[in-house]
């Protein structure tokens, strides 16, 4: 799902390969020039406006934006006594952030004892992101976490087969799926609500945030908990899988043209890390520009 989570090359758990004779580190650690300019709000307050943030892909672990110093107000970080050693890039500073009569305890950090080959973080600081009332890429709100630019989703259409069955019961027949390919997983593929037997999906308690589709609603199917969801208002992005409901094959019978689905590495979900502890409504559709 990225450069370095899920499956992506940087993950420990990559999908493929690199062809080189000798074996890699175990772990590596990916910088990079944002491009983009990225502002953090807290407080009411603008504290942070950049566009030279580089981003830092740690394996197991989303993007996380770092910002010069000089492009965060002043008086916004107040060092406190505490320090920890991260396993790649010693020691760590942390701080209060303070706007607008505000505190937010230990919501900011800074490596600063370096090594040399990672002298791209140099004088820069990182915003714990639950603790920020929002991040903005420009004028957009960016919810759950930095975006990884290597994560990407493709949609396409298909007159391939797809049956799903409960038992007896065929639950979904359809020569009308969409597949959605993305980054780090195997494909999904998602049926129009007209080709499903609408009574045989029981609608549960418990909604996911993908910060790249939206909100899931989850179904259970007879003895099979959770086995379908849906984004029922799917982000710009991916507006063409609204409404319609894809099946976990592992949970319930998926066949594809005739051929029974399983679940294949990159399928299972990674429960999300802490950049990803926001609440369900900071996701909902119509989320909120600066004033």
């Amino acid at each position: 799902m990225g450069l370095s989570w899920q499956q992506g090359p940087l993950a420990a758990g990559a999908v493929g390969r690199f062809l080189v004779p000798d074996p890699l580190p175990e772990r590596m650690l990916f910088a990079e020039p944002l491009r983009r300019r990225m502002r953090v709000r807290f407080a009411d307050t603008w504290i942070a406006d950049s566009e030279d943030v580089v981003l830092l892909h740690e394996p197991g672990r989303y993007p996380v934006a770092y910002f010069p110093t000089g492009d965060i107000d002043d008086d916004v970080l107040e060092p406190i006594d505490r320090t920890t050693r991260h396993r790649d890039l010693g020691e760590t500073s942390w701080y209060v952030v303070r706007a607008g009569g505000r505190r937010a305890p230990r919501a900011a950090w800074r490596h600063g004892e370096l090594p040399l080959h990672a002298r791209e973080l140099n004088d820069r600081v990182a915003f714990a992101w639950r603790a920020m009332d929002a991040f903005y890429e420009e004028d957009e709100r960016i919810v759950g976490h930095a975006a990884d630019a290597y994560h990407r989703i493709d949609i396409r259409a298909t007159s391939r087969h797809l049956t799903v069955r409960s038992g007896d019961r065929v639950v979904a027949d359809s020569t009308r799926p969409l597949v959605l390919y993305e980054s780090g997983f195997a494909p999904r593929w998602y049926v129009p609500r007209a080709d499903i037997d609408a009574s045989a999906l029981t609608a549960v308690e418990g909604r996911t945030f993908c910060p790249y589709k939206g909100l899931a609603d989850y179904y259970d199917i007879g003895g099979a908990r959770r086995a379908a969801w849906s984004y029922g208002n799917a982000w710009e992005g991916v507006r063409r899988i609204s409404g319609m409901v894809s099946f976990e094959p592992d949970e319930i019978e998926v066949l594809l043209d005739g051929v029974r689905q399983s679940l294949e590495p990159g399928q299972s979900v990674v429960p999300h890390g802490v950049d990803r502890n926001l609440d369900l409504d900071e996701a909902a559709p119509g989320r909120d520009r600066p004033a």
